[in-house]
């Protein structure tokens, strides 16, 4: 037999070397694939990850001497590079009026803190809060403006129920959507 090759030994020889190197690679090539899910997935474990982008709504806005007026806000959602503050701007408008709020909300074990700021009536603050199973849940302390405010999120949709205290106004509730 010196010399001589036996072919079907040599194609189960190939085959089964290929199929060696098709399973290697194919394990080479999911765990590539996994690498960027797993870094994907450290981005979106933020707490903010459901907020972020732009989101536009309606509500109700209610005053302890007048008769409630409906609102229309607008708000922008931006994580920074550190991945546990988030900066946020809120426009809304009644009849009335209009609010601007810039805050900056940092997230540390569950636990919210940041403070923020009205543009343009300039009143500011402090804000504490607690990431809650649905959202979160907000304190805003500030010398002219103090309130409760509970933020639940669902795939595209935001609702916004503020509680105020020492206020003329007495509350907001928003339903805003994403996009």
């Amino acid at each position: 037999m010196s010399g001589r090759i036996d072919i079907q030994t040599m194609k189960g020889q190939v085959t089964m070397r290929s199929m060696t190197i098709a399973s290697s690679l194919g394990a080479l090539l999911f765990v590539a694939l996994a690498m960027p899910l797993q870094e994907a997935r450290a981005v979106t474990a933020s707490p903010f990850a459901p907020l972020l982008g732009r989101w536009s709504g309606i509500g109700m806005i209610g005053y302890k001497a007048s008769p409630p007026e409906k609102v229309k806000c607008r708000a922008t959602y931006l994580l920074t590079e550190t991945e546990d503050e988030l900066k946020q701007t809120i426009r809304c408008a009644t009849a009335g009026g209009a609010v601007e709020i810039v805050s900056n909300v940092k997230e540390t074990g569950g636990k919210l803190s940041g403070h923020w700021k009205e543009t343009i009536h300039n009143f500011e603050g402090d804000l504490t809060g607690d990431v809650t199973p649905k959202g979160f849940h907000v304190v805003i302390q500030g010398t002219d403006v103090s309130a409760n405010m509970d933020l639940v999120v669902n795939n595209d949709k935001q609702a916004v129920e503020i509680q105020f205290t020492n206020s003329s106004l007495i509350g907001m509730t928003l339903v805003m959507t994403k996009g």
